[in-house]
């Protein structure tokens, strides 16, 4: 097997602004793995917050791959992968990365679509969250307006301004502009532990269905603590990175965000899935921004998260690939073979 790199810009139709950065781009890196004339794809982005930056990645992504022309076929590879003795000891995100390629190519010499290959019967279909960034009132109200009437069921709204009020105003624009949407609150971990009972107490009066890390991340304890009180529920997602952490978290809070490129693919999420079932602690399937190719292996297993957040594509000025749909609501895998996504040539 050949593995090759190939490394793009991605620009955000408008800079997102959360509680701790503006983005208005960000770098991907393409990986494509070839056997037997077949190419699996994938994409891993570049991070802050998780210390990844571009020659970071590409470098990552260039050793974890070197092992691949030791294994006869994808199959094994992947084996060796989920074994750990292939990308081992490397970044989450690109052990996901190499994962989804090998997938992809896994499934065209299948002739399998992912979800198949993972035990699903039917391609799974989900109503995906769309983010709203923190931004004046009288914008997020027509985004809200706009998003709804295009058939979007799911508003996520960032917060964690330093004033609280100005969060709490926009929730009130958006939920007026938007009446029948649901409401999810992301504040980042910008609350403090004084804070938090009042605003999940206001949010819960202006009906969110449930608000996301709202405490900075370092004290899980102090966080399932809160949810223990909380009128409505609370989801982990920096306090939840991986498997442990799912494990130490179950039943204790309402929910986990799983992001394949933080816990290191569909393989541990399966894997965090399984740890918290039956705990009443429920999943929800995140993302970084990225085109279409990096959110397809988490289409894949949309069907088994009771929330779907993966709205990176459509974050983008210019996706840069396409098979996943997401501008009506809803994020589709199908039956093609593999991750089912393809380049969009000019």
């Amino acid at each position: 097997m050949k593995a090759t790199r190939r490394t793009v810009r991605l620009d955000l139709a408008e800079p997102l602004r959360i509680s701790r950065s503006l983005m208005s781009a960000r770098d991907a890196v393409w990986l494509t793995v070839e056997h037997d004339g077949l190419h699996g794809y994938a994409e891993a982005v570049t991070s802050v917050y998780y210390g990844l930056g571009t020659e970071t990645l590409e470098r990552l992504l260039a050793t974890a791959t070197v092992g691949l022309n030791r294994h006869a076929d994808p199959e094994s590879a992947l084996e060796a992968l989920r074994a750990g003795r292939l990308a081992g000891g490397t970044a989450p995100a690109v052990t996901a990365a190499v994962e989804a390629a090998l997938l992809d190519l896994v499934g065209k010499r299948a002739g399998s679509p992912v979800h198949r290959l993972l035990g699903a019967a039917a391609p799974p279909v989900a109503a995906t969250a769309r983010t709203l960034g923190i931004c004046a009132p009288l914008h997020a109200a027509a985004q809200a307006r706009r998003l709804a009437a295009a058939g979007f069921e799911v508003l996520k709204v960032k917060a964690g301004t330093p004033d609280p009020e100005d969060d709490i105003e926009r929730v009130r624009v958006i939920r007026d502009a938007a009446p029948g949407a649901r409401l999810l609150l992301d504040p980042n971990g910008a609350w403090t532990t004084a804070q938090a009972p009042e605003l999940l107490d206001r949010y819960a009066g202006l009906g969110v269905e449930a608000v996301e890390q709202p405490l900075a991340p370092g004290d899980p304890e102090t966080l399932a603590a809160l949810a223990e009180r909380s009128p409505l529920p609370v989801i982990a997602d920096e306090d939840a990175v991986s498997l442990d952490d799912a494990r130490r978290l179950a039943g204790r809070v309402h929910g986990v965000n799983v992001k394949l490129a933080k816990c290191g693919g569909v393989h541990a999420a399966l894997r965090i899935a399984e740890a918290v079932e039956g705990s009443g602690t429920a999943l929800m399937l995140g993302c970084l921004t990225a085109s279409s190719l990096g959110l397809a292996p988490a289409v894949h297993l949309a069907d088994r998260a009771r929330w779907a957040d993966l709205d990176g594509h459509l974050l983008l000025a210019h996706d840069p690939w396409t098979g996943i749909g997401g501008t009506d609501g809803f994020v589709r895998a199908t039956d093609l073979p593999g991750l089912g996504v393809e380049e969009v040539t000019a």
